[in-house]
């Protein structure tokens, strides 16, 4: 058996301990006060091995690793967030437990898994006196799950001085293949102002907002391309005072999905160019790309096989996927840092009341993390 995972697994237990602690320590997007407490459980844990730094309500770890480091290195950047999807109270309809060769909880998968995975990766690096070049951090957020909009910055700084970027988020499917690539993410509002009048004794004089709003998402819907991976979907619609009014104002907000930043581009142009079919009514685009995409660079593909092939020493087949969903790696691979996405845990259920990790794959998923970080 590969040395580091034998050590990983002797560790497990205690690894799995410190998962529950994070998990039951409720931390929904919407409380600061919780993810506050929750960043502060695991600066207090990881005292021992890291430098803590909180930067408003996110959290950045330094950790104490083995070997010199030289100054003429880039750091090494570990990513996640302690944000989770789940209100207040779930873990009494989603209690902790293990189960069915399963751990279970709120945000065990998405993604406080892969904070714990990296976080004893580093301790078996220091246990078994293994030196890394590079100073490597993790960086935990706060506001990942409602936008990233106060964190992204501070997560393209400290992308900035890294040779390599690992995402922590859940890997995809129940064989957890690695994310080499992932579509941009974008939100438009298309208003429409219309002229209000009677629907019975003055509708000549009127200008209906609904129907040309209608008008307008049938040609926005020909902007979907499914060969090229975009999409774009009208997620929530309103309009109108009254039944018998024809509706002076009428809107709708849509989602764009792209996996290039030139299709981005082309698509904005689209929304800027779109005109009322009705002359009397006006139009208004809203809205942009806030996830540019995460395309699948030489440097992504490169740290891949990299991970690819110390995953052999493990026993692991490593395969590479994309998708149509967005982290905070997108952030850090449109600044061409080559960024690894979906090394955190294999599982199912993010954002679901099944969300649940496989107890079996705990041990080698954090001994690549502890095998990859001094290779890079």
């Amino acid at each position: 058996m590969d040395a580091t995972l034998g050590q990983i697994r002797l560790k497990q237990n205690e690894l799995i301990s410190f998962l529950r602690e994070m998990v039951e320590c409720e931390s929904p997007s919407d409380s600061p006060a919780d993810i506050r407490r929750c960043n502060d459980l695991i600066a207090d844990r990881t005292a021992d091995i890291a430098k803590a730094k909180r930067i408003r309500n996110h959290l950045l770890l330094e950790f104490k690793t083995p070997g010199r480091k030289s100054k003429d290195f880039e750091q090494i950047m570990g990513l996640g967030h302690s944000d989770t999807v789940w209100p207040l109270g779930t873990l009494k309809s989603m209690p902790w437990r293990e189960a069915e060769g399963r751990l279970w909880g709120p945000g065990v998968l998405d993604m406080k898994a892969g904070l714990a995975f990296f976080i004893y990766a580093i301790r078996s690096l220091i246990e078994q006196d293994i030196p890394v070049s590079r100073k490597v951090v993790l960086l935990i957020n706060a506001d990942e799950e409602t936008g990233s909009d106060d964190s992204r910055p501070l997560t393209e700084a400290e992308a900035q001085k890294s040779a390599a970027v690992l995402v922590l988020e859940p890997g995809t499917g129940l064989t957890g293949k690695h994310k080499t690539a992932r579509k941009g993410i974008g939100d438009y509002t298309i208003r429409v102002t219309g002229q209000a009048a009677h629907a019975g004794v003055d509708f000549e004089k009127g200008a209906s907002a609904i129907l040309e709003l209608a008008r307008q998402l049938e040609t926005i819907s020909g902007f979907t391309n499914l060969k090229r991976g975009t999409t774009v979907s009208p997620g929530v619609i309103g309009g109108g005072t009254r039944r018998n009014v024809i509706a002076a104002e009428a809107w709708a907000q849509l989602d764009l999905r792209v996996a290039t930043l030139k299709d981005a581009a082309t698509i904005d142009r689209k929304f800027r160019a779109l005109k009322p079919v009705d002359k009397r009514c006006s139009i208004a685009i809203e809205g942009g790309l806030n996830r540019p995409p995460m395309e699948r660079s030489p440097g992504i593909v490169k740290l891949f096989k990299l991970a690819q092939q110390l995953g052999k020493d493990l026993g692991v087949k490593l395969e590479e996927s994309s998708t149509g969903g967005g982290s905070d790696g997108n952030f850090t691979a449109a600044l061409g840092i080559p960024t690894l996405d979906g090394v955190g845990a294999v599982g199912e259920g993010a954002h679901a009341p099944h969300e649940s990790i496989l107890i079996d794959r705990i041990a080698d998923r954090t001994a690549l993390l502890a095998k990859l970080i001094p290779a890079i």
